[in-house]
Parts: structure tokens; C-alpha cells; sequence
């Protein structure tokens, strides 16, 4: 049995220590936001916070973050600056990358309260986005820096 913390929820799962993080967050868990992509650490589809950091779930092996604080994209509010200014800025297209899109923007946003567009391309080029909104999603993290800032909020 291997115990996490999830959401701020702890779980105890019988997976084997190998087994990637993601599958246990969809499979075991039921958390199905976080999406596969690729399989390979190449899309970002399947970003999640350990810890804050943004890390790549379809290859971490589930041994590797037992004891760690895990954030999925069910566990960051809909009241969250980041989320809010990604509807304000109509980010979605086809919607696939976006929970990743959207861990990856809290991570820099956590690190840096109000990054350069350079900053947020070396930040936001690991989530691949097939529709290509990149242009409005620097706009959404430049408006939810903003947010943050006009709220109080590091």
C-alpha cells in the first residue's frame, strides 16, 4: 500500500511502486482531469503539482511522490486567478491540454507574481497545445498575474 496526499485528501492505493502517478490519479482515484497524452514526458497533458512544482505524471512512478503534497487540476479553485482569467481570455479550444496548461501557469505564477512574456514561453513551451492558443494563454497568465496581484495574493 502506498499512501498519498491528493487534494490536500489522503489515500492509501495498492498499485505497484513502478506504476505511474497518472494511472493512479485517473484509475484508482477517480481524478480524471489530469489527461494522457503522449505517455513520454512530451506534451504536458499530464501536469500536476508535487510539492508545488509542476512534474510530469505519466512518468513519475507513484513510489517516487508517496508522502509528497500531490495538487491535480480538481484541486486548484475555480475561484483561482489563473482559472478565472482563462475563461475572461477564452483560452479553451478543443480543451485536451488545458488542465496541464493550467498546472504548469499556477506553478510559474507561484514562482514569479508578475513574469515577462519570455519567462512565460520558457514556462508554458513544455504543455503542447494542438489548437495553438498560445498568444491567449500569455494574455490569461499576464491577466491572472494581475488578479493576484489586485487581490493581495503572492
Amino acid at each position: 500500500m502506498i499512501t498519498l496526499t491528493v487534494n490536500r485528501k489522503l489515500y492509501r492505493v495498492d498499485a505497484a511502486p513502478e506504476t505511474p502517478l497518472l494511472w493512479v490519479l485517473r484509475d484508482e482515484l477517480r481524478l480524471t482531469g489530469t489527461k494522457y497524452g503522449c505517455g513520454k514526458s512530451l506534451c504536458g497533458a499530464c501536469t500536476v503539482h508535487v510539492d508545488g512544482a509542476a512534474v510530469r505524471s505519466c512518468i513519475t512512478p507513484v513510489s517516487a511522490v508517496a508522502g509528497k503534497e500531490i495538487t491535480t487540476i480538481e484541486g486548484i479553485p475555480e475561484s483561482h486567478p489563473v482559472k478565472q482569467a482563462w475563461l475572461v481570455e477564452d483560452v479553451p479550444q478543443c480543451g485536451w491540454c488545458q488542465p496541464g496548461q493550467i498546472m504548469a501557469a499556477t506553478a510559474l505564477l507561484a514562482e514569479q507574481s508578475d513574469p515577462n512574456d519570455k519567462a512565460i514561453d520558457a514556462a508554458m513551451d513544455v504543455v503542447l497545445c494542438r489548437c495553438g492558443t498560445y498568444p491567449r494563454i500569455r494574455k490569461a497568465i499576464r491577466r491572472a498575474a494581475a488578479l493576484a496581484r489586485e487581490r493581495g495574493a503572492p
